[in-house]
């Protein structure tokens, strides 16, 4: 071979090379209304995470609706995740791939399967579970690059919580425009939605099937924004796991939650907003840790909620749009019903009378007991009812009645299997992670789980068993989730999530439900009478 021939082949061979760098790097770069993003490959589908939907809410943007982000000009790095809200370590077992902790923290990710921004493929964007107090978009549980496998563009999104989120307060209320205040959280959600119809399609997603997801809180942000004008017609389905805003923190009127907010200033000694929104966020933070103090809840605050959820849902004002929502079979334990007591029928009947005066032979012939087995189940139902399944139901038959669309309910009973060996004598926590050294050695221990917990299907339902290595997942703990996953698949993408090779899931006009484990199958909703019964003791 001549020099010159070296040289073209040579020369050839670089600019192949070139045009292959610049063609992935072109695959892994989008441009969205704020300016161009590069994001990576995640799992055979490409990611892109930590991107700004809102401007810090820091200095005197604390305690106000979400703000426009600011363009940038170049290349925006979208590799990593941007920090998660401020919280307290309230779980202790919340595995997070944030970077940091910061009020600056109103990112979202994106994990897409599509190769060029013409595809109109539907979208999934989750919300996290944490009681409103803690969780971010980067845990692994919520990882959205399997259901990308699928042919979905999922997002996952991060809002502010606890006082950051959901203060309300006199001043705030009269500083608005709206006259509102608290639902911070709630907002910084809604401008997500807001962010994904106008961005979502270049991600290869159609902002017209958006379907919207959580898990406890999340699922209650959920129900909150499918109850509110401003996000109604953002979305065109909505999945909930445990929970919605109709019983499980609730909202309360905008008073009780201003009167939450002055109490929380005069507790921490700042009796005025321009002192609280001065204070570090760190000291902020802090602050909520004293004892006493009250938590804030979203609050019906005439304008994301003109009136009650409640009310809304009665009357049909909701996002008219198909509803897939369940709960797990223990959500609560037993304890939450007898305490420390032990569980005889007697003192269950004692602790059914305490709960509900003069009404105790009522409610224990709809969870009635003959025995001591008997008797732990029966609390743990209606403990869980009390916890999150009641308002679960309640949703669920509610948008039944008025939405128009339809509606399915499941029962979640897998339990988790055992823990791996090298997690040693560490506890479960509520977020599927494990608590290290979690009581004192003379506490007496935990009661062992009944059946499905809170929280233990998010890994099923989203196919990331593999990101959890805290359990001993056996193949039946992959057939369920193969089979779960595939059902919010077919929904996500059509409405309706049966298809060929599953279990028909009725729709719960029927008066059935599904119960999701290694045997999947319908059967009668047996619990109507229960949840008709509970649904007196509960704020309209």
């Amino acid at each position: 071979m001549t020099f010159k021939m070296h040289l073209f082949y040579s020369r050839t061979i670089f600019l192949f090379l070139m045009a292959l760098i610049a063609t992935v790097n072109a695959q892994d770069r989008v441009k969205i209304a704020n300016g161009t993003l590069e994001g990576a490959p995640d799992n055979g589908v490409r990611s892109f995470k930590g991107i700004p939907f809102g401007a810090p809410p820091v200095g005197d943007a604390r305690w106000k609706p979400p703000q426009p982000v600011q363009n940038w000009s170049g290349v925006r790095d979208a590799k990593k995740f941007g920090a998660r809200c401020m919280q307290r370590n309230v779980f202790g077992d919340m595995n997070f791939r944030a970077n940091g902790m910061s009020e600056d923290c109103l990112h979202l990710n994106v994990w897409t399967p599509a190769k060029s921004g013409r595809e109109k493929l539907p979208v999934l964007v989750y919300f996290y579970g944490g009681g409103f107090m803690a969780g971010d978009g980067s845990e692994p549980r919520y990882d959205g690059a399997s259901m990308a496998a699928k042919g979905i563009v999922a997002v996952t999104v991060n809002y502010r919580l606890g006082v950051f989120g959901f203060m309300a307060h006199p001043e705030l209320t009269k500083e608005s425009p709206h006259k509102a205040s608290g639902n911070y959280g709630l907002l910084d959600q809604h401008a997500a939605l807001k962010w994904v119809q106008q961005n979502i399609a270049a991600f290869g997603g159609d902002p017209k099937r958006v379907t919207i997801a959580g898990e406890s809180a999340g699922s209650i942000s959920v129900s909150a924004q499918m109850a509110s004008p401003l996000s109604k017609n953002l979305i065109a389905g909505a999945i909930g796991e445990s929970g919605s805003v109709m019983g499980a923190l609730s909202a309360v009127p905008l008073i009780e939650g201003e009167q939450a907010g002055v109490k929380f200033g005069e507790m921490v000694g700042k009796k005025s907003l321009a002192e609280l929104r001065a204070m570090p966020g760190d000291q902020l933070l802090e602050s909520t840790a004293k004892q006493g103090l009250p938590r804030f809840s979203p609050t019906i605050d005439g304008w994301f909620f003109p009136k009650s959820p409640f009310a809304i849902f009665a009357a049909g004002e909701q996002a008219r749009v198909p509803l897939l929502a369940g709960v797990n079979s223990a959500e609560s334990g037993y304890f939450g019903v007898l305490g420390r007591e032990t569980p005889t029928v007697e003192n269950y009947r004692k602790a059914l009378e305490r709960l509900y005066p003069g009404k105790g032979d009522e409610v224990f012939k709809l969870y009635p007991a003959t025995n001591e087995t008997e008797v732990l189940d029966a609390a743990q139902d209606l403990a869980s009812d009390r916890f999150i399944s009641y308002s679960t139901w309640k949703w669920t038959d509610v948008a039944t009645k008025t939405g128009g669309k339809p509606t399915y309910y499941y029962r979640y009973e897998r339990p988790r299997p055992p823990m791996r060996p090298e997690m040693g004598n560490a506890q479960a926590g509520l977020a599927g992670g494990v608590i290290r050294n979690p009581q004192p050695s003379n506490a007496p221990p935990r009661p062992a789980s009944r059946g499905a917990v809170h929280s233990a299907e998010i890994e099923y339902a989203m196919g990331n068993l593999d990101s959890n290595k805290v359990y001993a997942w056996t193949p039946d703990d992959y057939k369920v989730s193969k089979t779960m996953q595939e059902y919010f698949a077919n929904f996500i993408k059509t409405g309706n999530p049966n298809s060929k090779g599953l279990p028909n899931w009725p729709k719960f006009a029927e008066g059935q439900r599904l119960i999701i484990d290694v045997n999947t199958r319908a059967e009668a909703d047996k619990h109507r009478a229960r949840y008709e019964f509970l649904d007196q003791f509960y704020k309209r």
